[in-house]
């Protein structure tokens, strides 16, 4: 259920009290262990090449994240690591809350904004696609809109950003189906909408087979 116990609450603001920027950097994120996550992708590729090719989509998204002027929060799935690749100077660092997707992103908007913050967008680790120039666009697309939503090939959405808390967005969707985006953009549809360019996320083999980057990854596949 969306966090409302004000105590709670209250322990998620100290992370909060330093920061300059407005602008507010939701990263959710796997725990990257051999044999959980990207199943899509494990299943053809195996689970040793999945958890690799995980963690050098990890690396990317700290790449593109850690020099964003934004405060950048990284929502862990299953337990917070303070040594890891996210610099703890750089990096807040939370557990995400709720039984969900859904719940778990709508709790990250709602501390968010509870804590201050103006304009507050949520990716995921895995767009290999996306660079640090496409989240500093969304931010400043979010002053003339209320709302920015980059659609993923596959139908869902890899970019949400928003100016208000919108709880009916985390709610009623069949996560993980292409059916996401859709029945974000119905909801949004009496709202000021700003939609990026459309960009695929790794999912699956197909996804990654004939990008380069991806290929030391890949060479099992092909002996």
């Amino acid at each position: 259920m969306l966090l409302n116990n004000r105590e709670e609450r209250d322990e998620k603001v100290i992370d909060f009290t330093l920061a300059s920027s407005k602008n507010l950097l939701l990263i959710f994120t796997r725990n990257p262990e051999l044999g959980k996550g990207k199943r899509r992708l494990a299943a053809t590729v195996g689970d040793q090449a999945a958890l690799d090719i995980y963690q050098f989509l990890l690396h990317h998204t700290v790449k593109i994240t850690k020099n964003l002027y934004a405060e950048k929060m990284v929502y862990y799935s299953e337990e917070i690591w303070e040594n890891d690749i996210w610099d703890n100077s750089k990096f807040g660092k939370k557990l995400q809350q709720g039984s969900g997707l859904g719940e778990r992103m709508a709790n990250g908007f709602l501390t968010g904004f509870e804590n201050g913050f103006e304009k507050i967008i949520i990716i995921g680790s895995d767009m290999y696609d996306l660079s640090q120039d496409d989240l500093e666009e969304a931010f400043k697309t979010l002053d003339k809109n209320d709302f920015v939503v980059g659609p993923a090939e596959d139908g869902g959405y890899y970019l949400l950003g928003m100016k208000k808390y919108t709880p009916k967005l985390f709610k009623n969707k069949d996560w993980g189906t292409k059916s996401v985006l859709n029945d974000t953009l119905t909801d949004l549809c009496d709202e000021k909408v700003a939609l990026m360019q459309t960009r695929n996320d790794v999912d699956y083999y197909e996804d990654i087979k004939e990008v380069e980057a991806f290929k030391p990854f890949l060479k099992h596949m092909n002996s």
